[in-house]
């Protein structure tokens, strides 16, 4: 049996309705009353006080950059994680097919359930209580964005960093697939030959490891060239020093005639 107390504690909100609770965590695969209008409806909320945090806290962002990072909060790999986050695979319900294809890890469903509950909670508690909900899920997020990135993903950033640099671009490949179909994970190697990088990231599709590789690669690019200093190019001596150099050689051949 679901344990729905755990969730609820997980999100700080107690539901008053609980049939809202139950159909925003019912995939399709389930039943007809199944949560994608309570998706539709938690997107927009998602976006509405996303945007607001985002004004408030950043006020010397101009509105491209504030559309940029917003959209990179509610992407679905984002909401994919804060849904890993609160293990929210083990309260799903689906079909018996989703169940026997892995549906309950699949980054889409999870992504999507989690815009459902938001929208759950909106219809259950105002837009007051599902705004504090957001902020308890993003804080943590926000805390560590870097406005400087502006929301970039680390495929851009790397690619970025190693042109101010001159140096040519990272190249992806996959490695290896594991699991099933619906079910795979990808293996994909990103090399940057200049700086002798070659390293390996993983992710449920071939975009998401070559995002996690583009993020260990830029992170090694970054260590190792500052850490290793500009070579310093030998000063040739000037006239005078050459000049001084022979005086001085000439005055020590004397003082041993002498």
């Amino acid at each position: 049996m679901i344990n729905h107390t755990l969730l609820q504690n997980r999100l700080g909100h107690v539901f008053n309705d609980v049939t809202l609770l139950q159909q925003a965590l019912t995939h399709r695969s389930h039943s007809i009353l199944h949560n994608e209008r309570l998706e539709f409806l938690g997107d927009s909320v998602l976006n509405c006080v996303v945007a607001s945090m985002l004004f408030q806290k950043y006020s010397m962002i101009d509105e491209g950059d504030l559309s940029r990072l917003r959209a990179n909060l509610v992407k679905q790999q984002s909401l994919y994680e804060i849904a890993l986050r609160l293990e929210l695979a083990q309260f799903l319900r689906l079909g018996e097919g989703e169940l026997k294809s892995g549906g309950f890890r699949r980054p889409s469903i999870l992504a999507d359930t989690l815009e459902a509950l938001i929208g759950a909670i909106f219809l259950d508690g105002g837009f007051d209580v599902a705004r504090d909900v957001i902020l308890g899920l993003y804080l943590p997020i926000i805390e560590t964005v870097d406005p400087a990135t502006l929301g970039k993903d680390a495929k851009t950033l790397l690619q970025e960093y190693l042109q101010s640099k001159k140096i040519s671009l990272p190249t992806y490949t996959v490695t290896a697939t594991h699991g099933v179909a619906h079910n795979q994970e990808f293996e994909v190697e990103c090399s940057i030959p200049k700086l002798s990088i070659k390293v390996c990231g993983t992710g449920r599709s071939r975009r998401a490891g070559e995002q996690e590789a583009a993020k260990m690669a830029f992170d090694a690019a970054l260590t190792m060239l500052v850490k290793s200093p500009a070579k310093k190019r030998k000063s040739k001596p000037r006239t005078g020093q050459l000049r001084l150099a022979g005086i001085a050689e000439q005055t020590e051949e004397t003082a041993a005639i002498k």
